[in-house]
This record gives C-alpha cells, structure tokens and sequence, in this order.
C-alpha cells in the first residue's frame, strides 16, 4: 500500500454491520484503518476482491507455546486423564522452551491462524522467566519476543502478560512447574509499564490477565487491578475462570462461593472483562454475567479436549450475554471449528438443534460468526471486527467457488462457511490494511515453518 494516499477495495459482496451489500467499495487509510465504506459502489480505480468480504475473526485466547505440543499429550497413562494431568504434561514441557524457540513457535502459529481467518490474537502469556525462575536480564523478553512473532507474522495482538502468584486457592504457595510464570504485584506493574510504550501502535494492545482466582490473593488481584488503572484505564483485563469442576469446589470451600459468583460479587466486573471458559455457572451467574457486559471467552476445542463441561450457551445468550471465540491450547486453528463446536456441543447437551440463534434470524452460522465478530473485538480492545469507517482493514475474502459455498449468498454463505465443511474457504487476508495471505499462501511461510522447525526439532530432542 502507498504510504500517502488510500487504496481502494470493490467487493461484489460484503458483509457490512447492517447486513450483506453488493457492489461495496472499502477505501483504506495508510495507516490501515477503514477510511469510508460505500454500497452500490463501481470498480474503476479498485482492486477488485476475488470473492464475497467479511471481516476477520479475532482470536481471544492463546497460549502459543502450546501449539508445539499439539498432540503430544493424547496418550492415555495409569489412571484417569484429566485437565490436571494434562497440565503436568504442560508444565515439563515448557521448562525447556527458550526465548528464540517461543517466537518462532509463536510466529509460525499466528501465520496459520491468520490464513484460517483470524486477524487477530489476544495472548495470553504467562510464560514470563528463565526455567530456574529468575527473570531474564531483561524481565519482558518473553513478552517482545510475542509481540516480534505477531509482526512477522502481520496479525494484531492484544498483549495480555499473566499475573501469577499462587498454586491454588487462599494464597497456596506455587508449585514447582509454575516457577516460570511468577510475579508479585510490584514487578507485574514493572512489567506492564515497560511493556505499554510498545502497544500503543494501531496493531497493538496492552491488557492484564490475572491468570485464575487459583494463581491470586484478593488482595493481590484488587493490587494489580489498581496498578493497570494507573497506566490504562480503558485495557481489557482477562481471567480464566470454572472451567473445571474441582476448581468450583476448591472455591467454594476457600470462600463459601462459586468462582463466577466470587468474581462478580467482589470486582467491579464490566465490558473490559473476558472471563475465559466459565464453563461451570449457576442459572443466577449465568444472567449476573450477561447482565455485566462482561464477554465470555469460549474455547470450545480445547474444552472438549480436556474434558470441561459444556457453556450454558442457550440460557446465557438468551440473556443478551457476549461471547468470542479463541484458539488456546492450539489444538485447532480454526475459528470455524470453533464456531460449529459451540452449536454442536449445545445439540448434544440440549438433543434440538440449532438452538444459538441471533434474535430475528434464522441463520445459525451467520448469527455465530456475527457474534464472536463483535464479542472478540470488545476483549481485545482494539477497533476490530467491523467493516466500516474507523475500524481496522482486517479483510476475509472468501472464496466462492469451492464445493462447501458454491451458490450460496449472504447469510447462507456464512452458515455454509460454519456448518458445509472442513475445507478452509478463506482465499486472501488482509490485516491493518495490509495483503498478509494472497491465494492461501502467506507472504512470509516459508521462513516462519523453518524457523519452526527448528525450534520443534530442539524440543522433541529432549524429551
């Protein structure tokens, strides 16, 4: 893109915040915002998009160092498998993981979420130190090594550095496989004002992630909330939360109340909250949620994966409540698989279908797809997930002319992009206004996958 002056896109159909337009012309700014969005619109002195536009996804929750042990952990060992099992798993695994090695983990694995169709990653990183504990020379070199993958990797990010301070509820001392990932209060906000000079660009986005009501003190996460307040008070904040039964109860047992319930009661919980998971609510927290404006951050492959429970989708949307869809632990990297397991999970839990319907619609994919659209531009904080004036150029062109869409339009061409196959349908991305993919092919694969191969061969080695 010129760095003077606007380009223009025609597509032949768009999905605009009022619904699907035809003939749209999208004028980008160079600073890769949306400049104007007209309908009705003539392709002279366009480029002309190959297919129908939508906007790009935005990915909630990542943890990607995770996406190098994909599949290492689905062997069944003595006894019963769990979320707690496979954290063990995790947790040796990560003590050999250096600063070199999570970029170019990182970067391969934003590239490929970029040509899945997500345009942008909220990270949540809590991989903080050296695997003695102790913090590297520089204290945020595993949070710019993130930041450096999401650039050569052309996707977004809204940077969340993890505070971690606690093995369990009541201020439990850490255990030996958290050592890596541990601050106090003081050295987070250390961290966080090193690190907000960096985010400030269009492309970027400073939050906190206040790892569980596991991992923290009241007094602690109320500390850190007031020190994130002081360097910006409009960042998304983001914590995992009942994703699994024996934390509900561990909870209960520490305070006398569910976690969402604790969480809602004793923080001032709003629109810049994500609570990640939440999988295990009472109806009473389901609508207490909702009713915050709170998103929450549903990860529906992993929690399949690691044997979770099922969202109260029906009630919680039914509620008005906001949702948006991650990737996590990066066993797939597919927003549409995201997508379809929610609905699928709750045909299964409920035994109806299409059962998480937009309010006037009928289109079960296309009200999905809209509603993570908008639930993961809210968590990440940045103007995403929209195509119109202001927001960023975060580009999806579908392609029309693969089995799964072929002869669908508007709505039905999204619940086909949700629900009529694996074949990824997204032929070209464009990011903060610039071409990161063109013809399924991003602009810089071959580097990325080799610099991932070798960090993948360094650790497979020392098991």
């Amino acid at each position: 893109m010129a760095e003077d002056q606007d380009i223009k896109l025609f597509a032949p159909a768009a999905l605009l915040p009022d619904g699907w337009a035809e003939d749209v012309v999208i004028a980008v700014r160079p600073d890769g915002s949306i400049e104007s969005v007209s309908k009705g619109g003539s392709p002279a002195n366009c480029r002309r998009l190959k297919g129908p536009a939508v906007p790009g996804m935005p990915n909630l929750q990542s943890h990607a160092f995770q996406r190098a042990m994909a599949g290492l952990t689905e062997q069944k060992a003595l006894g019963s498998e769990s979320f707690w099992t496979w954290r063990d798993l995790m947790y040796g695994f990560l003590q050999r993981l250096t600063p070199r090695q999570m970029e170019a983990i990182a970067a391969q694995l934003y590239a490929e979420m970029v040509k899945a169709g997500y345009t942008a990653v909220a990270e949540f990183h809590y991989l903080h130190h050296s695997p003695s504990g102790d913090a590297y020379d520089d204290p945020a070199e595993m949070s710019k090594r993130l930041l450096s993958a999401a650039e050569r990797s052309g996707i977004g990010i809204t940077l969340l550095p993890v505070f971690f301070a606690n093995g369990d509820f009541g201020g439990a001392p850490p255990g030996e496989g958290q050592k890596r990932f541990l601050h106090d209060p003081e050295s987070y906000q250390d961290l966080l004002a090193s690190l907000r000079p960096l985010c400030t660009g269009p492309q970027r986005r400073l939050g906190a992630a206040p790892h569980s009501l596991r991992a923290v003190t009241p007094d602690s996460l109320s500390e850190v909330l007031r020190g994130l307040e002081s360097i910006d008070s409009g960042a998304p904040i983001h914590i995992h939360i009942a994703e699994q039964q024996r934390e509900v109860e561990r909870c209960r047992a520490w305070s006398g109340k569910r976690p969402v319930r604790w969480l809602l009661d004793n923080q001032a919980v709003d629109s810049r909250w994500c609570l990640v998971h939440a999988t295990h609510m009472t109806p009473d927290e389901t609508t207490g949620l909702a009713d915050r404006g709170a998103v929450a951050g549903l990860c529906p492959t992993t929690e399949a994966n690691l044997g979770d429970g099922f969202f109260p989708a029906v009630p919680y949307l039914n509620e008005g409540g906001a949702f948006g869809i991650g990737s996590d632990s990066q066993i797939s990297i597919s927003p549409i698989e995201e997508l379809r397991w929610l609905e699928y999970g709750q045909r299964l839990l409920h035994r109806e279908r299409a059962l998480l319907v937009e309010a006037g619609s009928r289109h079960v994919g296309a009200g999905l797809y809209r509603a993570a659209l908008d639930g993961g531009a809210r968590a990440s904080g940045r103007p995403l997930g929209r195509l119109e004036a202001g927001c960023r150029a975060d580009i999806l062109v579908l392609d029309d002319e693969i089995p799964n869409l072929w002869g669908r339009a508007g709505d039905e061409l999204l619940d086909a992009v949700v629900f009529a196959g694996n074949a990824n349908p997204v032929r070209d991305v464009m990011v903060g206004g610039a071409w990161v993919v063109e013809e399924r092919v991003h602009r810089d694969e071959e580097k990325l996958f080799t610099d991932y191969k070798a960090a993948l061969s360094a650790l497979l080695a020392g098991r």
